[in-house]
């Protein structure tokens, strides 16, 4: 088995891909569902999520939640925030969610990926559970990074996965995971590790350090968003449910 760790996405995936955001997409979006969102569906464009929420009949289930540059978008309902979405309560709705690298390297995953799981630290030994249980060949952990730059949360989170897989079993492993696991051994706790990354800190310039302590918090759920394909997904949307 193959156990690989992409610091940015890239190339194609023959079977698991993992895709990490822990500033904030997949941290929020186990969030959403743990607070009872029917599903999740990530779009490609903020446009594609205006669209659908504006052409859906008077009552529809959707919310939109997003952000760009970590500030909420215009007319959408929520921004990215796990804290924030933590107090909410979703049942019976679908959140519609784009952000600013997070759902672009879920819709790169699911280019050629069969079988595509969201992880954070907060779901992070869930997601490797599942990712060992589910894979025959190969799982890629895919850093979604910021502004298509590599981000440290990312690698370091990568860098929790890959130690918790190798501690389940035998895998080769590339130099991207030998990355994230240098990056975790030396990166400090998980607080440590995200509220240095640069993308930690200009959230807490903006006044979202609570985001990035709850982002910290590790393995306190064990629900995996888990991409169902073909399924009730308009278009340019991927929807995604609670495994």
């Amino acid at each position: 088995m193959r156990l690989r760790v992409d610091l940015l996405p890239h190339g194609t995936y023959p079977d698991v891909v993992v895709v990490i955001d822990v500033l904030r997409a997949t941290t929020t979006a186990v969030t959403y569902l743990e607070r009872g969102a029917d599903a999740l569906l990530l779009t490609a464009t903020p446009e594609v999520a205006l669209a659908l929420r504006d052409g859906a009949p008077e009552g529809s289930p959707y919310l939109l939640g997003g952000e760009r540059g970590g500030l909420p978008i215009p007319g959408f309902d929520f921004g990215n925030s796990p804290a924030e979405a933590a107090g909410q309560n979703f049942t019976g709705k679908t959140v519609v969610m784009n952000t600013t690298n997070g759902t672009g390297a879920a819709h790169t995953a699911a280019r050629t990926g069969k079988h595509i799981f969201l992880a954070a630290l907060t779901n992070a030994h869930a997601a490797a559970r599942r990712a060992r249980a589910t894979a025959t060949e190969e799982i890629a952990i895919v850093c979604a990074g910021t502004d298509s730059h590599v981000g440290l949360e990312d690698v370091y989170a990568a860098g929790v996965l890959a130690e918790y897989l190798l501690a389940m079993g035998e895998f080769t492993v590339d130099d991207g995971a030998r990355i994230a696991l240098t990056v975790r051994r030396n990166g400090g706790n998980p607080l440590e590790a995200l509220s240095s990354s640069g993308h930690g800190q200009h959230l807490s310039r903006l006044g979202l350090g609570e985001d990035v302590r709850f982002a910290a918090g590790l393995s306190t759920s064990t629900l995996v968003p888990t991409l169902v394909p073909g399924e009730g997904a308009p278009e340019g949307t991927l929807r995604f449910t609670a495994g």
